[in-house]
């Protein structure tokens, strides 16, 4: 994957890269990142020497026919493990069996703290269950990473891609053995996911929103439902209105005409 896709998006794309010395040459450690495109996926691993893992959702895996079979083999040939996020906390406990399972090997363990896509180009709140646990249970460190302008070059919904140049700024190894055998306490998994989502935002000078990105999603759909349910009720009315004004020129235009004929019979 990396001489075939990985060659080909550095060869279109031109990626520039900083901060390359952070990442180990061998050993266990979690890169950290932003999310702001799924082209995010291939062009970390594209730029790095070493293999990286990512979790990603089941469907990728499972999607029956051509098309799907297909996805499923691109996906596996990048090193994607899939999980089932039909419960959040069984994806939850699935993400983090992953992610054990892949340090323990001692490699790179690739994972978005957001959860999802960012919405709108901002840094979100990141979720602490995956992130903070996998760290505190390996005792891998965590590099903080950040994607810049890989939302231009496939924005959400565009199949196509964009001919941007994208950036990835990698940040310094963060170890939090201060924390050690407390990946239970909520406060402390809170205090670690805030510290990396912070080096982050200074790596990719992003805007950072205080809330889940899944919760702006959330308000963003609703949003769009009411302008549409708006919309069509003011395409009813304006409907209606036609409507009744079509109305009340025929019936004038009834009026009109006996009128009219009495006027042509009178001697």
């Amino acid at each position: 994957m990396k001489v075939t896709v990985g060659g080909s998006l550095k060869l279109a794309f031109r990626p520039w890269v900083e901060g390359l010395e952070h990442v180990p040459a061998e050993g266990p450690a979690i890169l950290a990142s932003n999310h702001l495109s799924f082209s995010d996926s291939f062009f970390l691993p594209a730029v790095l020497d070493r293999k990286i893992t990512f979790i990603a959702k089941a469907e990728y895996f499972t999607t029956p026919g051509v098309k799907g079979r297909l996805t499923a083999a691109f996906f596996r040939g990048a090193g994607q493990l899939p999980v089932d996020r039909s419960g959040a906390r069984g994806a939850g406990e699935a993400a983090i069996r992953s992610g054990m399972q892949v340090l323990e090997r001692g490699e790179l363990f690739g994972l978005y703290p957001e959860g999802t896509r960012s919405p709108d180009g901002r840094l979100y709140r990141g979720k602490p269950g995956g992130l903070a646990r996998v760290a505190l249970a390996s005792g891998a460190p965590v590099i903080p990473v950040a994607m810049i302008d890989t939302e231009k070059v496939q924005p959400p919904g565009k199949v196509v891609p964009k001919l941007v140049r994208p950036g990835i700024r990698i940040g310094k190894p963060l170890e939090f053995s201060r924390y050690e055998g407390m990946e239970h306490d909520r406060f402390v998994l809170r205090a670690l996911t805030d510290e990396v989502m912070y080096e982050i935002m200074k790596l990719s000078g992003q805007e950072y929103v205080d809330m889940y990105a899944t919760a702006m999603k959330r308000q963003l759909a609703e949003a769009a439902k009411a302008a549409k349910a708006a919309k069509t009720g003011r395409d009813a009315e304006k409907a209606a209105k036609a409507e009744l004004a079509r109305a009340e020129k025929a019936e004038k235009e009834a009026r009109r005409e006996p009128a009219a004929g009495r006027r042509r019979s009178d001697p």
